[in-house]
């Protein structure tokens, strides 16, 4: 669900210097504040409601007019703070959704007995998660992470990272190329994330998945990208919990590829997002070609 702009939204404009705003203008604002926050409830309920369905097709359903909310909702600071504050209402939360429904551990939808045949009441059986749905919440997760700050405690909460890595390590490329993306965000600037990440050997399991020239090129690149992306984000932070990323990366990858992986994560923070984006993808092919040469 996309948020609509108004047809009065023209009568918005702040009114020439010097002249005060008019009554009228402050009603119009003031209802179109109110209309906005109707339609980020409204798409919240919508989207969790089939997100937290029991038949996979249904939340996958969900899971995109969510993805959708959300790529609206960035479009403006002020939809962002409105979603941010809709998240401190527990019935309007999206990441524990994600967790409990489309994320859920595999072994937890097994059955574990037949007790069920031999009574009248029926149980209640969820379709497995597909994994178009799996990658669909991860994008999810993703975005709620980078929009919410707050939504990356709840991800802890939920045992994000454990979730995460046993989807990188057991998944397809398509869950896999998403959960290196949600990866990323859910341990910005997420201390207790970050330690989880570490406990859980993740440097290990994503060098493995670079140096396996039997994993697609595109998987192995984004592991490139998010080694890139992991090092520049914590590297020169004395307090960081991750102060051995760059000796882990070392004892994986070689110390050709660690030197590089190290200078490379310093490229343009003076670049716009485009150029960025493209020096990363550079990056990363270099990365891997210095991994396939080791």
């Amino acid at each position: 669900m996309y948020l609509k702009k108004p047809f009065w939204s023209d009568t918005l404009n702040s009114p020439p210097e010097g002249e005060s705003q008019s009554p009228v203008l402050e009603l119009v604002k003031s209802i179109d504040k109110q209309r906005l926050y109707r339609e980020v409830t409204l798409a919240l309920r919508t989207g969790l409601r089939d997100a937290r369905a029991e038949f996979s097709f249904l939340r996958v359903r969900g899971l995109r007019s969510l993805l959708k909310f959300l790529r609206s909702v960035a479009q403006s600071d002020h939809t962002i703070n409105l979603f941010c504050h809709s998240q401190s209402i527990p019935q309007l939360q999206v990441v524990p959704v994600l967790f409990e429904h489309s994320l859920k551990e595999v072994e937890d939808q097994t059955v574990s007995n037949l007790n069920h045949i031999f009574t009248v009441v029926p149980m209640k059986i969820t379709s497995p998660s597909t994994d178009a749905e799996v990658a669909l919440a991860l994008r999810v997760l993703e975005g709620c992470c980078l929009l919410h700050r707050e939504s990356t405690i709840l991800a802890h909460q939920h045992k994000a990272i454990k979730v995460l890595m046993n989807i990188l390590s057991t998944r397809g490329v398509l869950e896999q190329g998403a959960c290196l993306d949600a990866l990323i965000a859910i341990m910005l600037d997420s201390s207790s994330n970050q330690m989880d990440f570490e406990a859980c050997d993740g440097i290990e399991e994503v060098a493995h998945l670079i140096r396996d020239t039997q994993v697609e090129e595109n998987l192995r690149l984004k592991c490139g990208e998010f080694l890139l992306l992991l090092i520049g984000h914590v590297n020169g932070r004395e307090t960081s919990p991750m102060l051995t990323i760059n000796e882990d990366v070392r004892r994986f990858l070689g110390e050709k590829s660690a030197s590089l992986i190290w200078a490379a994560s310093q490229f343009g923070s003076t670049l716009d997002p485009d150029e960025r984006l493209t020096a990363l993808h550079i990056q990363a092919r270099r990365v891997l070609e210095s991994i396939d040469l080791y």
